[in-house]
């Protein structure tokens, strides 16, 4: 069933604004709204879609006199030139976009694949797949796609980072620093702690990877176990029946030997109130300041 958007939803997923949008509209008949029974104005999937084409040729340099001329296949022609040309990361990020209304697959991956080729792994991730995410993030809470799309990709993704890493070689330096990743219980967010692990291992260290939900005493066995040099984590989700100041704290009594890193919104947001209880914490906000730890 086609979803309703208003004009206020088609400006805040296309970046054009609603004033603009009525004036293209009434000027060179862009959009034809439809109206529900008692006479509100919107707009349907075909729309959005056709707004955020629209969108990507005028951003770049098309006067919408002429993109108004163009017929459906024609307008897809035209925007498939830019997907073809790798010279700006935004496009690729754009053809996601649609890659995911579509729910193209097919898409997707050579959207991807040919942004490693031009980019490379770590610029396809840091400036297209994470924007992307994170568009993708208000485009789910907005309503304009629904939880399966957004998981659907979201797996598409992974898959993509665990691919990455198991194509690097392996580790060949002599005792390599250990770094050790983990999420802690009821945190399910691990594109970002993925992509540390590339990181990591792309450097030459050795990386044990614990993923997801991680209850606190059982990464202390394994820390007492492997005595891993570094540990890495990243905090989305709040913490469910303790606050970060007490796990932090109670981290510390368990590990307190152990470097670690800490990263993920619940260390930036204003909601949060903490101290970090170690000089042996460090907190990054991004993964140009995680590479200057590591």
């Amino acid at each position: 069933m086609s979803t309703k958007y208003s004009i206020k939803d088609l400006e805040r997923i296309s970046g054009i604004k609603a004033h603009t949008l009525r004036i293209w509209e009434q000027r060179y008949d862009i959009l034809s709204p439809k109206r529900t029974i008692t006479n509100i104005r919107y707009y349907n999937d075909a729309d959005l879609k056709k707004v955020i084409n629209v969108s990507l040729l005028n951003n770049n340099g098309y006067k919408i006199s002429f993109i108004a001329k163009l017929n459906h296949e024609n307008l897809i022609t035209e925007v498939e030139k830019f997907f073809n040309d790798y010279k700006k990361e935004s496009l690729q990020i754009e053809s996601l976009v649609i890659s995911l209304l579509n729910m193209d697959e097919d898409r997707f991956e050579n959207t991807i694949n040919k942004s490693i080729i031009h980019f490379g792994f770590e610029n396809t991730i840091e400036k297209i797949i994470f924007p992307f995410i994170q568009h993708m993030g208000n485009m789910w809470q907005s309503g304009t796609i629904t939880p399966a799309q957004e998981h659907y990709i979201s797996n598409l993704i992974r898959q993509k980072l665990i691919a990455g890493i198991d194509k690097l070689p392996p580790v060949l330096t002599n005792n390599p620093k250990t770094y050790l990743f983990y999420l802690p219980s009821q945190e399910l967010h691990e594109m970002s702690l993925l992509y540390a692990c590339y990181l990591c291992k792309a450097r030459g260290y050795k990386c044990l990877y614990l993923g997801q939900s991680v209850p606190l005493d059982d990464l202390d066995s394994i820390v007492n176990s492997i005595n891993p040099d570094v540990i890495v984590s990243i905090l989305t989700a709040t913490l469910k029946g303790i606050s970060l100041n007490d796990y932090l704290n109670s981290f510390t009594k368990k590990l307190k030997e152990t470097e670690i890193l800490f990263s993920g919104r619940l260390f930036f947001s204003e909601d949060e109130k903490y101290k970090l209880p170690s000089k042996k914490m460090n907190l990054f906000k991004n993964f140009t300041e995680f590479k200057t730890f590591i």
